[in-house]
């Protein structure tokens, strides 16, 4: 009940939409921003990385990566976000969300220009010298996700949360539009001033020798807008449920709160003692933790974890799937950097037509039907535009209608961000204790970077054709586009199954949802029969 719980927090849980609010969402949006930049934007230069560096004289085909290459320079940072969500999950409840969020910023931007000033002496010394790097980045991206989601969670009132928090990870869409915008400018800025012909017309002179910099300018271009905002990240206070729940501190948290919401808040210290007492202060793997949030937590690990695996496969990859339908040319019939521009041209409009409207519906209508009834409703939708796409597929293959095979792809995208993609990562900022927030959010995320590795790299080789003579170069046959986008179908309806373990936190406090009021009332009954 809200008079059980610290007046800092009710001052929080109830107050109005202020212009901190928005403050908040920009800091931590734009850092999401730079996440998606950087994760995606790869995808827009990895064939570019392929001619440049993997030319084979006298091939009829330009140069490609080879299999272990782009399963490497594809999936490395999405083993490093892993390896940084679980480290600064837990180091965001270890020592605070404030004190490591500047470092995760420094460390995206800086391994992001690193990442563009890659070097070597051969094209292995500078794919390792990239891969580095983009392991790094992703350690830093990592970390991003557990920290900008509890703060922001932290921050808002219970009515609109889910509406802030969603604004946060809209910034993803915003992300991967402005990767798509960027390179098709910087692509078409190129071929202007320096024509080359296509790759068929003559094979040396259709990589350009200044298509290297294209590259490495698009990997460095996302850490422009996240380095805007570093100051005003240190400058933010810590939130005021970590100062009182989890450092004790009501002095500091009624001081921080009474700064930004313009008011005067009472510290009640003797209460936040007495919290700190009870017996309810149990951690991640006791008993007690997995009575009360166990199946939360594989709720939103599953799910993640699913939604994840299909999410990343078609974005990581939409351009193997735009060629295959022939709404990207042969290769051979462009020079490389009008592949780029083709490539970005593509992600863009697939961004700007359902990846951007899906997120900003979720924030529209999140904290209206709920995160449950978005997270269901996107998982079947996605499941039903999967199995529509692959069960006819050689009808979408045919020319007249391939308009209708993007239309629909599309719509996946859609609902994967009006839905699952969106709400996956609201909800784990939400119903654990703050004590252990953060580093739950960050094995829940984790989870889905798991499902992101097994999609990145096993896409690879899936969508292969069944006829090993019309796989690319390096790859073994593989089950078809048609067979792996059947699978992702199936994965979809695994992820709507497992969404019954996940609860409803609309309209709700965050102790209210974590079981931290239901503690305090145990311990207000105890004070109150003993006096």
């Amino acid at each position: 009940m809200a008079e059980d719980n610290l007046k800092v927090l009710n001052a929080l849980d109830v107050a109005k939409t202020q212009w901190y609010h928005f403050t908040a969402i920009i800091i931590a949006g734009m850092g999401f921003f730079t996440d998606a930049y950087d994760l995606f934007c790869i995808s827009l230069v990895t064939k570019m990385l392929g001619r440049i560096y993997y030319h084979v004289p006298g091939s009829p085909k330009p140069g490609s990566l080879p299999p272990n290459v782009a399963a490497a320079v594809n999936g490395v940072a999405l083993c490093g976000t892993l390896a940084g969500q679980l480290f600064f999950g837990w180091l965001g409840d270890k020592m605070g969300r404030k004190r490591v969020y500047g470092v995760t910023l420094m460390l995206m931007c800086g391994c992001s220009i690193a990442s563009g000033l890659s070097f070597g002496q051969d094209a292995k010394s500078v794919m390792a010298t990239l891969c580095f790097f983009r392991f790094w980045l992703g350690f830093g991206i990592g970390g991003d996700y557990p920290l900008s989601a509890t703060i922001m969670s932290e921050y808002a009132n219970k009515k609109t949360r889910g509406a802030f928090v969603a604004a946060v990870f809209a910034m993803q869409g915003m992300g991967i539009l402005a990767g798509g915008i960027f390179a098709m400018a910087l692509s078409a800025a190129f071929e202007a001033r320096f024509k080359a012909p296509s790759y068929e017309v003559d094979p040396i002179r259709s990589t350009i020798p200044q298509a290297d910099y294209v590259w490495r300018i698009v990997l460095m271009f996302g850490a422009i807008p996240a380095l805007l905002t570093f100051y005003w990240r240190l400058k933010m206070p810590e939130t005021a449920r970590y100062t009182a729940l989890v450092a004790k501190n009501a002095q500091q948290a009624a001081a921080d709160m009474s700064k930004v919401l313009n008011m005067d808040i009472e510290a009640e210290q003797q209460k936040v003692e007495q919290i700190a007492k009870k017996k309810g202060s149990y951690g991640l793997f006791s008993k007690e933790f997995l009575t009360r949030h166990g199946l939360h937590l594989l709720g939103t690990t599953s799910t993640w974890f699913l939604l994840d695996i299909a999410f990343y496969s078609q974005n990581l990859f939409q351009k193997d799937i735009f060629s295959a339908i022939g709404w990207i040319p042969a290769a051979k019939t462009m020079s490389a950097v009008e592949e780029v521009y083709t490539i970005a041209r593509a992600q863009t409009l697939i961004a700007l037509c359902s990846t951007v409207p899906g997120y900003w519906f979720t924030v529209a209508f999140i904290d209206i039907i709920g995160r449950f009834a978005i997270q269901l409703m996107g998982f079947l939708f996605m499941t039903i535009f999967m199995f529509a796409l692959a069960f006819p597929y050689n009808y979408w293959i045919q020319p007249d209608n391939r308009i209708g095979f993007v239309v629909i792809y599309s719509l996946t995208f859609f609902f994967a961000n009006f839905g699952p993609n969106a709400t996956t990562f609201v909800v784990p900022a939400e119903i654990f204790p703050a004590r252990l927030r953060s580093t739950c959010h960050g094995i829940s995320a984790a989870a889905g970077k798991a499902g992101a590795i097994i999609g990145a790299f096993g896409f690879l080789y899936l969508a292969q054709n069944k006829d090993p003579k019309k796989a690319d170069a390096g790859y073994p046959a593989g089950i078809g586009v048609r067979n792996s986008l059947i699978l992702l179908g199936v994965v979809n309806l695994l992820g709507l199954l497992f969404t019954f373990l996940v609860p409803e936190a609309k309209g709700k406090s965050l102790e209210e949802l974590s079981g931290e009021n239901e503690d305090n009332n145990e311990e207000a009954a105890i004070v109150s029969n003993s006096a």
